[in-house]
């Protein structure tokens, strides 16, 4: 049905720049719908700004990614979109550096864009291995396809770079759906994704083709609709990469790279097929920290645009330097909600100069973002970084008597309430905190946002106030499109994750077995419960799955616990999870990532922490992994001994006499915010014990908690079977 009057983009995109972004007093606040309170739940809480609805998009024009995308090119069409760092070769060693980012524009990728698909629809289309399954006949490029008609999927493999991203706008503009692997998964996942989805087409990184070849002729049967590999790396089909092509000939997979897809684009192009809000925009296939296979949540553009509505009434600023660096991967709704925001928004995006997390301050002190997306892991990292430098420097005793002066005032100064979410300031000490964030790097980062797993108030807090910048704590998952909701950067007393935002609604359920009711004093407690236009409809192929996760009113069952502050505005806490719980031998229920959480902010020698107990035992035991840059400062000033070499640090920490004294500070550092029974009493010290690749970790830093139980079995038994170091009395 046409509208009688029609705007144009450019008109729309003066009316975002006239109001947006909202002011902080306007969306600050969350309200209870009269008569929502139910037996058993808190009330409904929706955001301040718009009790009487919840919000799905910006304007009607703007109701799919691709219109997005399409819009932000009428105000950014010649400004950088896309950049990677020169790779420069010594023609005498062959040793590569790196030099100054290179940038393509916006409209430059818009054409790589609509060249990659039609390519992309040509080498399927005049595959030599097409067959008449139902999914090669759904390959067929069809300009007046339904919304509602289900694509092929195209997957994609690889780390963080350019390539990813415009596979990501290729699928959205031809409304091509699209799933990702990514290598901590292992083989038996990825057969798993491939199979279900079955996709014919992988787009992936050079490194990927051989592996992925050999898992189709082990599995033929199960992946017999893969028939073609596109490498994003230059291939030498004549020469060197021969041998290669001729391998994948042999399980029916045609071989391209990504240049020569986009130049048979250019001979055979074909217009965009514009996706409706209901088009599916991704499967976005879960981590998980289970251990089982991963679920496939499906994304719409719809549920994916009001994930980008979030984003943009906080920090929608058209006239400012807007730079994004990514590297948090790419195959997590995390940083593809980070990219889509960035492009509707015309902000240049950076890449990594390869798939080492190694780099990633190296690329910042180059790229100079202005906004920095982290995990709770590696901002505890470069908060413990920081304290060795500052105020536990004890080397240099000057040092570590001023920045002591200077964060202990700006933490004062950032603890008083504000209306405006602005930065108190201070004369002197600004320059002085300023100075150390140009030293490390990120002298043009103003914020940081911190979100996919609980983070201590106090890291926000510390970090906040020793590099003078603005840290909002966002929540969201897979199946919200990543976040809905966040702190403000400035908030006083950081360690909520906001008020519910505009385009999701919530209430608690209680949880009476966990003592978390909505009858609680300080407000109501319970499992959060989710609503709205941003919440993922179904799990791929998963019915059963996708029962589970809904209540008869359709309400999405989080799994998380929270606590919801009456006297602050309904902010909300995310206080435990439903499941990832356990209890001692004596009664006492342990929420082990909280105090993973605790331990990691409070004791800055360490950078990685598992905690484990179970029922059967009266205290908790755990592995750790030690700082390699503060340890051997912490060992000469307790210890008064010099050890540099990591195999005798870990001897040294294995005499029980030394772990003894360690633990003893580790439970100390944490001053009453960890009660007797959630302190650890033995535990094993290593270097970097959790990786991703042993499975234990996901590749956003999160334990998988029954694969690193059963990963570390032999160690935890050992632990207890030595007994509570702090309870014996002589050593």
């Amino acid at each position: 049905m046409a509208a009688l009057f029609q705007e144009s983009q450019q008109r729309v995109q003066q009316l975002l720049k006239e109001n947006l972004p909202l002011a902080p007093s306007q969306i600050a606040s969350a309200v209870e719908l009269p008569g929502s309170k139910q037996d058993g739940y808190s009330p409904v809480y929706r955001n301040q700004y718009c009790p009487e609805r919840l919000v799905e998009n910006l304007h009607p024009s703007l109701d799919t990614l691709y219109s997005l995308f399409e819009s932000s090119l009428l105000l950014n069409g010649d400004k950088p979109a896309f950049g990677v760092r020169e790779k420069i070769i010594n023609p005498e060693d062959g040793t590569v550096t790196f030099g100054k980012y290179q940038w393509q524009d916006y409209n430059t990728i818009r054409q790589r864009r609509n060249n990659l698909a039609s390519g992309i629809f040509f080498i399927l289309n005049n595959n030599p291995y097409k067959t008449d399954s139902l999914v090669h006949q759904s390959m067929q490029y069809n300009c007046l396809r339904k919304p509602q008609d289900e694509s092929f999927v195209l997957t994609i493999f690889s780390h963080n770079r350019p390539e990813w991203a415009l596979c990501d706008l290729a699928s959205i503009a031809y409304s091509i759906t699209n799933t990702a692997l990514y290598d901590t998964l292992g083989p038996n996942t990825s057969k798993y994704i491939l199979s279900l989805t079955e996709s014919p087409i992988v787009v992936c990184s050079k490194e990927k083709i051989k592996l992925l070849i050999e898992l189709k002729r082990d599995n033929r049967e199960e992946l017999a609709n893969l028939i073609t590999i596109v490498s994003m790396d230059d291939l030498d089909l004549t020469g060197k990469d021969m041998e290669l092509q001729l391998f994948a000939d042999e399980q029916n997979i045609t071989l391209f790279d990504f240049q020569h897809v986009e130049k048979l684009g250019t001979v055979a192009p074909l217009q965009p097929i514009p996706p409706a809000p209901d088009t599916r925009f991704t499967i976005s296939f879960t981590s998980g920290t289970t251990g089982a296979n991963p679920k496939g949540v499906v994304i719409t553009n719809k549920n994916a645009v009001a994930g980008l509505v979030f984003r943009y009434i906080r920090s929608y600023k058209p006239n400012e330097r807007q730079v994004l660096y990514s590297f948090l991967p790419l195959a997590h709704v995390y940083e593809r909600a980070n990219i889509q925001g960035s492009l509707s928004m015309g902000a240049a995006i950076g890449f990594p100069q390869g798939k080492s997390p190694l780099a990633l301050f190296d690329d910042v002190r180059e790229l100079q973002p202005t906004m920095l997306s982290l995990v709770p892991r590696v901002l505890t990292k470069l908060e413990a970084a920081i304290k060795a430098q500052t105020i536990n420097n004890s080397a240099k005793p000057w040092v570590q008597y001023v920045f002591t002066k200077a964060i202990n005032e700006k933490l004062r100064l950032q603890a008083i309430p504000n209306s405006d979410d602005s930065n108190t300031s201070h004369l002197v000490y600004d320059r002085l905190l300023n100075a150390l964030r140009h030293k490390v790097g990120l002298g043009s980062v103003s914020g940081f946002t911190v979100g996919s797993s609980p983070i201590n108030s106090d890291t926000i807090k510390f970090v906040k106030a020793a590099l003078n910048v603005g840290i909002s704590n966002g929540y969201g998952s897979t199946e919200t499109f990543a976040g809905f909701v966040g702190s403000f950067k400035f908030d006083h007393d950081p360690g909520s994750i906001g008020t519910i935002g505009i385009t999701t609604e919530c209430r608690l359920k209680d949880l009476p077995e966990m003592g978390y009711t909505s009858a609680n004093p300080n407000g109501p407690k319970g499992e959060l419960l989710l609503r709205g236009p941003q919440i993922f409809k179904e799990y791929y192929k998963n019915p059963e799955a996708t029962s589970e996760a809904f209540d008869e009113d359709g309400w999405f069952l989080t799994g998380d616990v929270a606590r919801i502050d009456p006297a602050n505005r309904n902010r909300i806490f995310i206080i435990d999870r439903v499941k990832n719980f356990f209890k001692l031998a004596q009664g006492e229920y342990v929420t082990p990532e909280k105090i993973e959480n605790i331990y990691l902010s409070a004791f800055p020698y360490i950078q990685q922490i598992f905690v484990h107990g179970n029922s059967f035992e009266s205290y908790l035991v755990g592995v750790i992994g030690l700082d390699p840059l503060t340890i051997g400062g912490y060992i000469k000033s307790r210890f008064h001994d010099e050890i540099t070499d990591k195999e005798d640090i870990i001897l040294f920490f294995s005499e029980p006499k030394n772990k003894r004294i360690f633990l003893q500070d580790l439970n100390n550092s944490t001053k009453g915010n960890l009660q007797g029974f959630e302190k650890l009493h033995n535990v094993e010290i290593l270097f970097e014990p959790l990786t991703v690749g042993s499975g234990v970790i996901t590749p956003t830093l999160k334990i998988r908690r029954p694969i690193c139980t059963k990963f570390f079995e032999d160690t935890l038994n050992k632990l207890y079977a030595e007994g509570s170091i702090l309870r014996m009395e002589k050593l």
